[in-house]
């Protein structure tokens, strides 16, 4: 289903950036996009699925019609189960159905073109240091991330009251990208360190110190400013802010 002219990754770095891609695809189409993801599963449809691409695009559509196909084929008929399933538990349906294709893909990927076996375990480690779609979707990774750091701050008996990633700056629910200064820098080293793990809700990567941030007040995840379109200055006027999933369900709602 990748269309003509398609990309074929043939190293292990390669692989590994095409399955980031798609990823990041799907992510967004469950997380950010979820409103228009719902709308595109129409019941009433043939068997529709979902693909991701190396482009980090998504798309809803009919399986490939040749047999066989040119690559693994994600699961059948995600349209069929939307209606008649509590939203949050067809999406994490969906999601772990997501995670097999990828997995699918990125080791089709290394049959094809030879990886041995040093090559497939350095894939699937850098694969595994992702949190996959269904942790994204359900908030599992985020919980991983403050059992972690719960952990280490009791070991490490640090206490610091203004961390940029918790939201306890006076603007309380974003984080805002901090220029680097010299007298600063034992700080941002600090808090990258302690925040390394906390990851965006809509592409699930990693926080970073010059990065800008914000918290959604209802199911309290943490995205990119650039993922859900919010600048710093627009978030200054934001009293309550919502993230595109938890507005669209209570569109729905």
């Amino acid at each position: 289903m990748e269309g003509p002219g398609a990309y074929n990754p043939r190293t292990v770095e390669e692989v590994f950036r095409d399955f980031k891609g798609r990823r990041a695809g799907m992510i967004k189409a469950l997380t950010t996009d979820v409103e228009e993801f719902f709308q595109q599963c129409d019941p009433e449809k043939e068997n529709l699925c979902l693909y991701g691409f190396p482009s980090e695009q998504w798309e809803v559509n009919l399986p490939a019609e040749e047999v066989p196909p040119e690559l693994p084929e994600p699961a059948l008929g995600i349209n069929f189960a939307r209606d008649g399933m509590q939203e949050k538990d067809w999406l994490s349906l969906v999601a772990v159905h997501s995670d097999a294709w990828l997995l699918a893909v990125a080791f089709y990927f290394g049959a094809r073109f030879g990886f041995d076996k040093n090559d497939r375990k350095r894939l699937f480690g850098m694969i595994n240091d992702l949190p996959t779609i269904f942790e994204v979707v359900t908030g599992t990774a985020k919980k991983q991330v403050k059992e972690k750091s719960s952990v280490s701050n009791h070991s490490s008996n640090k206490s610091k009251p203004n961390s940029k990633v918790r939201g306890s700056e006076p603007q309380g629910k974003f984080s805002k990208a901090m220029q680097p200064k010299e007298e600063d820098d034992g700080f941002d080293d600090e808090d990258e360190e302690e925040h390394g793990d906390t990851l965006c809700g809509a592409c699930g990567e990693n926080y970073a110190s010059d990065e800008f941030w914000i918290c959604c007040d209802i199911c309290e995840k943490w995205f990119h400013g650039k993922c859900v379109k919010i600048t710093p200055a627009r978030a200054e006027h934001i009293k309550q802010y919502k993230c595109p999933s938890c507005s669209n369900k209570r569109a729905r709602q």
